[in-house]
């Protein structure tokens, strides 16, 4: 078995509608410009507030794919 080195990037997902489709969103948009990718971790949740009403939930995602440099 060889072995692989994986590298690891932060990305904020944003939705109108629910964390799931912030988070949905960041792992979509990283697939369009990064191959191979493998795991995607939600680390930290949030919402964006105006006027003490929910605009916009947030994910931070970190999402890891394999290294080829």
């Amino acid at each position: 078995m060889s072995e692989s080195v994986y590298k690891v990037v932060e990305l904020v997902g944003t939705s109108t509608e629910s964390w799931e489709k912030a988070a949905s969103a960041a792992v979509e948009r990283a697939s369009q410009s990064l191959r191979d990718l493998r795991i995607a971790e939600v680390v930290q949740l949030d919402m964006q507030l105006e006027a003490g009403k929910v605009v916009s939930y947030r994910a931070k995602v970190k999402v890891s794919f394999k290294f080829e440099g």
